[in-house]
């Protein structure tokens, strides 16, 4: 009987298969890293493509940023403006209502009758005066009532003085005043 060693030959078999294994092990981590590379490459790709979105945006909002501010700047300076204008209007008021409430008051005044003061302010006045007479105050306190720029006049107080033998009345009188121009079909001037 011829004996054979098959020994040799599956060493040489189980080295082959060792390797082809190995070719098979080396090939998937081939495949492993390709396809990990892959994924890699494609994930930093669209990391840039959102940053670029973003960066974008950012200059976008700093854009938008800067006309809001111009926005907000230009409805400050509207509102001064507004603010200005009404000042402006309220001191053409004050100019013109002043000169037609003396030149009432100067139109009331009958003969015989002299004011020491007249103080107006926020829609009222204090007028202070002497008189010949009691009809001479109620004469003046009737037309100050008819005029368009006074109204709700009321007599505080009424003295009769006497000096160098000659009797006055000493008065002092409120009243609500009216401003702004008359009318030409004669209506009162509006309220303050």
């Amino acid at each position: 009987m011829i004996r054979i060693n098959l020994l040799p030959v599956k060493a040489a078999q189980k080295k082959e298969m060792l390797k082809g294994q190995l070719l098979l092990v080396a090939l998937v981590m081939i495949v492993s890293v390709g396809i990990c590379s892959a994924a890699y490459m494609h994930i930093v790709g669209e990391v840039e493509d959102m940053q670029t979105k973003i960066d974008r945006k950012k200059s976008e909002i700093a854009q938008l940023q800067r006309v809001i501010k111009e926005v907000k700047d230009f409805e400050k300076r509207q509102k001064d403006l507004r603010a200005k204008l009404n000042v402006l209007e309220k001191l053409k008021t004050a100019r013109v209502g002043p000169v037609y409430l003396l030149d009432e008051l100067y139109k009331a005044m009958p003969d015989k009758l002299w004011l020491t003061k007249f103080k107006e302010g926020s829609g009222k006045a204090k007028i202070s005066g002497i008189g010949s007479s009691e009809e001479t105050v109620a004469l003046f306190m009737r037309n100050l009532e008819a005029s368009e720029f006074y109204e709700g006049v009321e007599l505080k107080v009424i003295k009769q003085k006497v000096q160098n033998k000659i009797k006055f009345q000493q008065f002092d009188l409120t009243c609500k005043t009216l401003s702004g121009k008359p009318d030409k079909k004669g209506q009162k001037a509006k309220k303050k």
